[in-house]
């Protein structure tokens, strides 16, 4: 069975977006363009309505160019316990208030049991200052936490 990766809105829209100039935001792009041609197939793909509604926004051709690339991802609800649990990473755990979605993302992939969460979000959510708290409040709520990465950490055989 393939593992099961969460996919964070940064990923559809570094995947989508025009190349920058960027150089650091240029090379996620490209990480992100061969991640997503030569190795998503090995996993099974999610995200949420929260993915869904962030990819929605902003100049119409983009956002559609980023639903398209949502298509073959399974859609997952933000649920109560998704809602609670976000809560208490912000509360209890090391996010700001101003992190909600960000707290709501790795909330739903934490409490549907996803193995990854992708982003290129390295303030709030691929954040190693911020790893251990984040793990920490999941396993106070009987959760397993999710490996939290960006998609050059799932390059590699």
């Amino acid at each position: 069975m393939n593992s099961k990766i969460y996919i964070e809105t940064t990923i559809v829209s570094y995947l989508t977006a025009w190349p920058s100039r960027d150089v650091i935001v240029a090379a996620h792009q490209q990480i992100t363009d061969e991640w997503w041609r030569t190795k998503r197939q090995f996993f099974e793909l999610f995200a949420s309505q929260l993915v869904l509604r962030e990819a929605q926004a902003g100049n119409e051709n983009m956002a559609q160019r980023r639903l398209s690339a949502l298509e073959e991802v399974e859609l997952l609800e933000v649920t109560e316990e998704a809602l609670a649990l976000a809560e208490d990473l912000l509360s209890k755990g090391p996010l700001p208030r101003k992190a909600e979605e960000d707290a709501v993302h790795i909330a739903v992939a934490v409490t549907n049991g996803m193995d990854y969460l992708i982003t290129w979000n390295c303030k709030h959510i691929a954040n190693a200052r911020m790893r251990d708290k984040i793990e920490q409040v999941c396993r106070a709520n009987g959760y397993k936490p999710v490996i939290i990465c960006t998609p050059e950490e799932l390059l590699e055989e």
